[in-house]
């Protein structure tokens, strides 16, 4: 996901999309350690992905404590 279309989604939007990306992450490691996957850089992916919300959902509160 890009860091444009992130900073674009409502900060309702983004919890969603987080929690949403925490369970298929969970489902991605508890693949891997089963059978394994298809793709094993999903995983990187998916935790990037989470970093990006989670600094974005942060510059939002930082910014609304200063106004």
């Amino acid at each position: 996901m890009k860091i444009n279309k992130i900073r674009e989604m409502s900060s309702p939007e983004l919890e969603k999309e987080l929690g949403e990306l925490k369970s298929e992450l969970f489902k991605l490691r508890f693949s891997l350690a089963t059978n394994g996957l298809d793709n094993p850089m999903r995983i990187k992916e998916v935790k990037k992905d989470i970093a990006r919300i989670n600094t974005i959902l942060t510059e939002r509160k930082i910014a609304d404590a200063k106004k």
